[in-house]
């Protein structure tokens, strides 16, 4: 039975292969090859005057892209490719327009970059309430479920009941977001800027599980990490998503779509999905759709193959890997860090809400970050009510006027007086946008123990 189970993968992918090569020799043109365009050569998408007077007009549509694997990613050689890019230069041929790929790091900055006007569409967003009320989605093509991803050696998730009183880590505005605090507010969300983050806090046990698309879970090293089942009900289309004011670009793709015949489309998946990884020659599994006997011969083999099938998808996302690697080392130094800083240091948004803090400042309120996250002063019970109403004005005025502050100071806190040097300052992102404000202070006595020991 073991083996039964572990060879489970390759005989859904014989059967799966055996299906195709059926329909390709039942009715499907074997000269349709991906890539091409869905029309004849020389061919356009029959558009209205105005929906070319627009083209003419924006010759160039800018994508938000964010690297999932096999939908869109970039090569060894720095350019786009997957399944979404070769769709796209399918629809460029049948369009004229001119598609320039934008990166993102994260879906929340994706979102934003459609939202600030820095790009007119993207292709890799799942469609939910929130989204939608501030984007337009195309008409569905292809999808994927969610499966869950949690620690190995503890029992599969099947469901999300199971995550009751649990924490589940997602990065942040991930689709699946706002269904979840809706329909199951007994789970404790915490939220990330990538995929990676999610991984490495069920990897580190600051959560129990996070959820993936199917496409993109078994192509990473499972660690100490285990596939779990699927979402139930829980299936995602594939859309293209534009701002809500491009409603002639939506339009446009919309033809597009219609136009785009059913067989081409399942070429272009099954290039990318049907074990053929980037950048190599055709492999053995790519060809098995012009060879259907070897479907019958795999039946004998399927447990060999599907060892060989994850052994060469461990290899081609190795390289991937080492940045998101990278950036987690940074991020738990980063937090090391401050956490070693016996002072307390926190820092806040551009509301006023508490996003980062280290253990002292948990320490001097005797309370845990997970009930200031998100919180303003004057919404938490951790200091007097006239206090937080001084700080959280001088902290707005701050950010308006952007200068530094660094003031001895008496503030009453719940333990009573307290003589504090009390400090902050701007901070702002790569890009140079105002982002908020990190400080801290320091104990009067303190800073005075601290000068005594000091050399002179």
């Amino acid at each position: 039975m073991l083996f039964v189970n572990r060879c489970k993968p390759a005989l859904s992918w014989i059967m799966g292969l055996a299906l195709m090569y059926w329909s390709q020799w039942g009715g499907a043109d074997p000269s349709t090859t991906p890539g091409q365009s869905p029309l004849e050569a020389g061919e356009r998408l029959v558009l209205d005057a105005r929906e070319l007077d627009w083209i003419r007009q924006n010759p160039r549509v800018v994508v938000a892209s964010m690297q999932i694997p096999l939908y869109l990613f970039k090569n060894a050689q720095g350019e786009w490719s997957g399944l979404n890019a070769d769709m796209l230069h399918a629809i460029e041929q049948m369009t004229g327009l001119e598609f320039i790929h934008r990166e993102s790091f994260s879906a929340d900055q994706l979102i934003e970059m459609l939202e600030n006007g820095e790009a007119d569409m993207s292709s890799v967003l799942a469609m939910n309430d929130e989204r939608r009320a501030v984007l337009n989605f195309s008409h569905a093509f292809g999808g994927f479920d969610w499966v869950f991803v949690g620690r190995e050696g503890e029992p599969a998730l099947r469901s999300l009941d199971q995550l009751a009183g649990k924490v589940l880590a997602l990065p942040a505005r991930h689709a699946l977001e706002a269904q979840i605090r809706r329909e199951h507010p007994t789970i404790a969300l915490r939220t990330v800027m990538t995929r990676a983050e999610a991984r490495a806090l069920v990897e580190n046990r600051e959560a129990h599980a996070t959820i993936e698309s199917e496409t993109a879970v078994h192509l990473y090293p499972s660690g100490q990490l285990q596939v779990g089942g699927s979402l139930e009900g829980m299936w995602e289309p594939d859309y293209l998503t534009v701002r809500q004011d491009s409603h002639i670009l939506l339009e446009i793709l919309n033809k597009a779509l219609e136009a785009f015949p059913a067989e081409d489309m399942r070429a272009l998946r099954f290039k990318w999905f049907a074990e053929k990884t980037p950048d190599q020659e055709p492999s053995f599994w790519s060809r098995i759709p012009l060879q259907g006997y070897w479907c019958v011969i795999a039946a004998g083999v399927f447990g060999l193959l599907s060892l060989l099938w994850n052994r060469r998808l461990q290899g081609q996302i190795g390289q991937r890997l080492k940045a998101e690697t990278v950036l987690n080392d940074q991020l738990t130094f980063q937090r090391a860090l401050m956490d070693a800083i016996p002072d307390p240091i926190f820092i806040r948004d551009l509301e006023g809400r508490l996003i980062m803090c280290n253990k002292s400042y948990e320490e001097r309120f005797a309370t845990r970050f997970e009930k200031l996250r998100g919180t303003c002063l004057t919404e938490s019970a951790a200091m007097p009510a006239a206090t937080a109403e001084l700080l959280h004005g001088e902290l707005m005025e701050q950010l308006r006027t952007r200068q530094p502050r660094f003031v001895d100071r008496q503030l009453m806190l719940r333990n009573g007086l307290q003589d504090i040097y009390h400090w902050s300052v701007p901070f702002y992102a790569a890009d140079g946008r105002l982002r908020g404000v990190l400080g801290g202070w320091i104990e009067v006595g303190r800073r005075r123990d601290r000068s005594k020991r000091l050399p002179a």
